[in-house]
């Protein structure tokens, strides 16, 4: 890449850290503390859902910035994925594993607006609650396991970003794009 896109590079790469970091600390340190210090389910889902509440717009901007920034480097990008082998597959894994992060999170906002529905002490709350009932052992199972996933997926997104910064070594971008070129012209073996 010949310019520079320190920003929208930076957009890119500190919303999915912020994406991946929050994540994987809500499942490790909220829940767990939650644990530790709740006593009884419904006070451990309160204390749970308070946290994730605070941090459900903030990880809307960590998950904007991203998306914003990586909308940004495939417009910058885009000879370099037309031409150089590798990257569009790569670009392809990216966007499949980032639409999975985002169904992930949403999914566990839903669950974890069930269970903060139906462990709170606020009677409108409860009446919603009572209005739209929820299995609550298995919403707890299911939200427990969506609000893994999403550190999984993005950390996967860390790692292909990894390989995306590899595929940018001039190294790689002439034997990338002359591998392309002959498999195009069908001459490559």
């Amino acid at each position: 890449m010949s310019e520079r896109n320190t920003v929208i590079r930076s957009l890119h790469d500190l919303g999915l850290a912020a994406w991946f970091g929050g994540s994987l600390m809500g499942a490790v340190g909220l829940n767990g503390a939650a644990r530790d210090e709740g006593g009884t389910e419904t006070t451990t889902d309160r204390i749970s859902s308070s946290g994730w509440a605070k941090w459900t717009p903030v990880n809307a901007a960590a998950i904007g910035a991203h998306l914003f920034g990586g909308g940004g480097l495939l417009a910058v990008n885009a000879q370099r994925v037309a031409t150089q082998q590798g990257v569009a597959g790569s670009t392809a894994a990216k966007t499949v594993v980032t639409a999975a992060a985002l169904a992930a999170t949403a999914y566990a906002r839903v669950l974890g607006k069930k269970v903060e529905l139906a462990s709170s002490t606020d009677p409108d709350d409860l009446e919603k609650a009572r209005q739209h009932p929820v299995d609550l052992p298995k919403a707890r199972r299911q939200l427990a396991c969506a609000q893994w996933a999403v550190p999984a997926l993005t950390g996967c997104l860390v790692v292909l970003n990894a390989l995306h910064g590899e595929q940018q070594r001039p190294s790689q971008q002439v034997p990338g794009m002359w591998e392309r070129a002959l498999s195009a012209t069908h001459l490559g073996g």
